[in-house]
């Protein structure tokens, strides 16, 4: 199993010295910073191209830029899966600062109807425009995460921006998760100071990329772990946020449902059942061959006694013939011997005439015509009601013989297996 973890560049946005409309999705030719875990906890590759060139693996996830996830704080509606939408639109729509419609929402993992939750709100076109764009190059996103989120401990991450072109060539920022928010701000000036309590909670977890950690120490008066944007993206997509919902949701159809139900049965938390599949699959195939084994074996048996009792019965009949169809060499026999001794077979006309007879209703006339042929008498029964041919079928059936009634005439014959 491999996890690749595919960063969305921060969305572009109008700037006050800057003039012209923002992009509606992607620049032509756009790269991707990306990670490769084995796990989801070792980086075991990292790197920049364009998303036609981007590595396969078995997992992967997008995670979204600090700026680019505004964050609600709500109590979840009761209302039914196909309107809970709607229900979020109602209850969000004075705090949006667009239009409903134009605005993608996702709740919290483990979210429940009637309890407060947190609700992330992305530009819908944007985010569109996005995955669209990595799955033309055949990069089919499973899970989109947020690159922080509100979260208790605190945590603090700095970070260079580049956000002012007018401004200095690289300032600091600050994105600052904690229990009732995100937010993200530049150290120059006060609001950071406004912003993080002083002192700030003693198990605030605080960390920055290497070019900002001079600036961030020294703002804080602390020390600050050190972790590049590849380690934190990576820790992001261990979360188990999914803003992939609602409209956005995943609809795997297909081969693509086939591939993703492959991917999950061959991951490291279906070895035991696969394992126990493959077992099962084994025991099974053995025993049907034991069983096969064992039929064959009585199936001989039985062929062998035919034939022994055919050998003693009839010790003229030639070794090849028995061997070939025992049952056909006895019924042959048997036949021949019984018409040297003068006596009817079953499929002679005497017996036939002899069954009809005991059954024939009294209330009928003698036959009119008939018709033999070998096995089968076929009697004319013009007249005849229903009840009176099935009283003639019901007097013979326990005798073997099998009667037929069709346009007028029975016919009667040795019933199968007797």
């Amino acid at each position: 199993m491999s996890i690749l973890v595919v960063q969305i560049a921060p969305r572009q946005r109008l700037n006050a010295r800057s003039a012209g409309a923002e992009p509606a999705g992607p620049r032509p030719g756009q790269e991707y910073d990306y990670v490769v875990s084995p796990d989801g906890l070792a980086l075991e590759a990292q790197g920049r191209c364009a998303a036609s060139l981007l590595p396969k693996a078995t997992t992967i996830i997008a995670v979204l830029a600090d700026t680019d996830v505004a964050w609600h704080r709500i109590t979840l509606p009761k209302a039914p899966a196909t309107r809970l939408r709607a229900a979020l639109d109602g209850v969000l729509e004075e705090a949006l600062l667009d239009e409903p419609e134009a605005v993608h929402l996702a709740l919290a993992p483990q979210a429940v109807a009637g309890q407060p939750t947190w609700v992330a709100a992305v530009d819908r076109r944007w985010l569109r425009a996005e995955l669209d764009a990595l799955e033309k190059a055949e990069v089919f996103i499973d899970r989109i995460v947020p690159m922080s989120w509100p979260d208790d401990p605190p945590i603090g991450h700095f970070a260079e921006t580049h956000d002012d072109p007018g401004g200095p060539a690289q300032t600091v920022a600050l994105n600052w998760a904690h229990a009732d928010g995100v937010v993200s701000i530049r150290l120059q000036g006060n609001l950071a100071r406004a912003v993080v309590p002083a002192p700030a909670p003693a198990s605030t977890r605080w960390s920055a990329t290497a070019g900002a950690a001079a600036g961030a120490e020294q703002w804080l008066g602390a020390r600050v772990t050190v972790m590049t944007q590849d380690q934190r993206a990576l820790q992001a997509a261990r979360s188990l946020w999914n803003l992939r919902q609602f409209e956005l949701a995943r609809r795997n159809r297909g081969s693509r449902a086939f591939r993703d139900s492959m991917r999950q049965f061959f991951s490291p938390g279906w070895r035991t059942a696969r394992y126990g599949l493959a077992a099962l699959v084994v025991a099974h195939i053995a025993g049907l061959n034991l069983w096969a084994w064992q039929q064959g074996k009585t199936i001989a048996a039985k062929q062998a006694g035919i034939q022994s009792l055919v050998k003693v019965a009839y010790p003229g009949v030639g070794e090849n013939d028995i061997r070939r169809d025992a049952a056909a060499v006895m019924q042959r026999e048997s036949q021949a011997l019984r018409t040297l001794a003068g006596k009817p077979g079953d499929a002679d006309l005497e017996p036939l005439l002899q069954a009809a007879a005991s059954a024939w209703p009294a209330d009928r006339p003698p036959v009119e015509n008939l018709r033999f042929e070998s096995g089968k008498l076929t009697l004319a029964a013009g007249g005849w009601s229903p009840d009176q041919i099935e009283q003639f079928r019901g007097l013979l059936q326990p005798s073997g013989w099998q009667v037929e009634a069709a346009e007028g005439r029975l016919i009667i014959s040795r019933g199968r297996g007797s």
